[in-house]
């Protein structure tokens, strides 16, 4: 019995002990890295953006692979991923905020307005992929980079950073791209660097290299030999010099001797010649001083031009302005509407700059001129492999266009290096801000009647481009909430589209462009202007649901819609600001039918853009005909 009873006993301690392993196997589970969120909250807490993150960034950032915090995913309970692309991020990182997130692989902070140095990546050694492109980064690129030994991706292009490029040597990277900054020096000729094209450095003023064909006229250091020999010939540039004032003041004092004696000589019998004489010995010798100091002067150019500064006397000139050093092949700008103020080159580029947003056609800029006209540049930076003709051309054509709904464009600019597009400025803003920026306090909501109206005048817009760009497949290509601009006369909304008509210059972009996101354009067949439908299908829901076309998950948002809509008719799609006005629930839901419609896979089932105006102007007032569109 005695050994019964211990056999029971051993029994029990080992399930106490499973127990107690298992609980604290549980607690383990739910563990989490306080460094790791303490940091991301810190980021995120001296950041200003579009998206309020702050109600989503709560609880613990990681339980075991998995995350509920948008942008973050994890592994093993870390966060190894950071991912905030194209939200309006605004401020300057915290210092050393990545340094407790050592297990980061992905690091993203692509198209946003963050200032500031580039952060610091130090002992980041799992990191794999950084993209810090259009932003407004500055400074030099930090040392430790060189120094993450599994880094494949470093996107760094269009931002404001300086200094020089660190030697990068790591085999493990594959994608470069330092583009479009103000980089300066010969690129280090080490075995990485030189896998790269000039693309991964082009658009740097002061970068030179092979991958760039420029060459760098830096001599080499001298050596101490070369060191005694210039001490040398400074000693006797000083000696020649010395010996040259000493023979020419010795000649001066000569000639006046000779003059002198030759006057008092001659002074009795012919004093008029004599003075005549010393004058003309007077004036041989001012000209032989004269000489002497001209003489003196060289010299000293001579010894003194090796330390002339090789950038002295350079004035840096604005960012669009690159392409104009050579004055006798310098082009004007070219002006589609006499009524519209005409300005020239200088004027623009004396004019004060403010970056408005980088998108997929380049960066757009507010110009404000002297003469306090406003207007909108846009520097295309993919437009440079274009020829000229080709590039002025299109711009003519688009230059035609003018409608109520369609952007103006007012000139352009044209060389081999740099195209330039003016364009009215639109104060209010685009849809995209008006939908989803400013979130929090202080946010005016968009009502019903002004998204409708809205909606409205981008089908009369695509209307208008359709009639004037008969020969283009597809008038618009690039319809999204960004490229609708809003302004408000006397309590009225009105919209405008841009970035219409670069499609047939830029073709090879077509999947970064809106209709990229059209299933015929993913299956790899040609866009048609029912890909502008789609399009426009997309920017519906957008309205009517308050949501981004795509969200973190990288899910369309026709294809979540569908979903709702499949499992059950929904008023949960629709966005809260709007769903209070509960007299427009009805048209609501006509809008929603008509966009699904519109995203349709099928190209050949999309409704034209005529049929869509048609229903569009039949909410809310069944009794009008539809407005003519000249």
């Amino acid at each position: 019995m005695r050994h019964m009873a211990k056999i029971y006993l051993v029994i029990i301690i080992q399930l106490m002990l499973t127990k107690f392993t298992v609980v604290k196997s549980d607690k383990t589970i739910q563990e989490f890295y306080h460094e790791e969120r303490d940091a991301l909250i810190s980021f995120w807490d001296s950041m200003k953006s579009n998206l309020n993150i702050h109600g989503n960034w709560t609880g613990p950032p990681c339980r075991n692979n998995m995350s509920r915090w948008i942008g973050v995913s994890c592994t093993d309970s870390h966060v190894t991923e950071l991912i905030l692309e194209s939200i309006n991020l605004s401020g300057s990182l915290p210092v050393g905020f990545l340094q407790n997130v050592t297990f980061l692989s992905k690091l993203s902070f692509h198209n946003n307005s963050l200032t500031g140095v580039l952060p610091a990546l130090t002992n980041l050694t799992h990191l794999e992929s950084v993209s810090l492109s259009g932003n407004q980064f500055s400074g030099s690129i930090p040392l430790d980079y060189i120094h993450l030994p599994t880094l494949t991706t470093l996107e760094l292009e269009e931002n404001e950073i300086t200094g020089k490029i660190p030697p990068f040597d790591q085999e493990s990277l594959t994608a470069l791209n330092l583009s479009y900054n103000q980089l300066s020096g010969p690129i280090p000729e080490t075995k990485t660097l030189e896998r790269f094209k000039s693309s991964s450095f082009d658009h740097n003023p002061g970068l030179c290299g092979k991958p760039l064909d420029i060459p760098c006229d830096i001599s080499p250091p001298p050596s101490p030999s070369e060191n005694k020999k210039r001490e040398h010939l400074k000693v006797w540039i000083i000696v020649l010099i010395a010996a040259a004032v000493a023979i020419m003041l010795f000649l001066v004092i000569l000639c006046l001797c000779c003059c002198y004696k030759r006057v008092q000589i001659k002074k009795d019998e012919k004093e008029a010649a004599g003075k005549l004489d010393l004058y003309v010995c007077t004036r041989f010798s001012m000209y032989v001083r004269e000489k002497a100091i001209n003489f003196l002067f060289f010299f000293l150019c001579a010894a003194t031009e090796e330390h002339k500064h090789p950038n002295e006397g350079l004035v840096k000139k604005p960012q669009w302005s690159a392409s104009t050093d050579d004055q006798e092949k310098r082009v004007e700008l070219e002006f589609f509407h006499e009524q519209r103020p005409v300005f020239d080159l200088d004027e623009l580029y004396q004019a004060s700059a403010e970056v408005l947003g980088k998108g997929t056609l380049g960066v757009t800029y507010k110009a404000i001129l002297e003469s306090g006209l406003v207007v909108a540049v846009k520097r295309l930076k993919e437009a440079n492999s274009l020829s000229e003709k080709e590039f002025a051309h299109q711009m003519r054509l688009l230059g035609k266009l003018k409608h109520q709904t369609l952007v103006e464009m007012i000139s352009f600019y044209c060389t081999k290096d740099e195209k330039l597009v003016m364009c009215e400025f639109i104060k209010d803003g685009s849809l995209f801000e008006l939908l989803h920026g400013n979130k929090g306090i202080g946010r005016i909501p968009l009502n019903w009647t002004t998204r409708l109206q809205i909606l409205k005048d981008v089908a009369k817009g695509l209307i208008v481009l359709n009639q004037s760009l008969s020969s283009q497949k597809v008038p618009h290509g690039n319809l999204k909430s960004s490229n609708v601009l809003v302004y408000f006369i006397d309590k009225t909304t009105h919209a405008k589209l841009s970035d219409f008509g670069y499609l047939p210059l830029l073709p090879s972009l077509k999947s970064t462009f809106a209709i990229g996101k059209c299933p015929e354009v993913k299956d790899g067949k040609k866009p048609t202007r029912k890909s502008d439908v789609y399009c426009f299908g997309v920017l519906m829901l957008e309205v009517v649901t308050g949501k981004p076309p795509v969200d973190d998950n990288n899910e369309d948002l026709s294809d979540w819609v569908r979903s709702v809509v499949n499992a059950d008719w929904s008023m949960d799609i629709f966005d809260l600001e709007i769903l209070v006005e509960k007299e427009g629930h009805e048209d609501m839901l006509k809008i929603a039918e008509l966009a699904l419609e519109c995203t349709e896979v099928s190209p050949e089932t999309r409704p034209s853009m005529t049929q869509i105006l048609t229903r569009l102007e039949e909410i809310n007032y069944p009794h009008l005909s539809i407005e003519v569109v000249d």
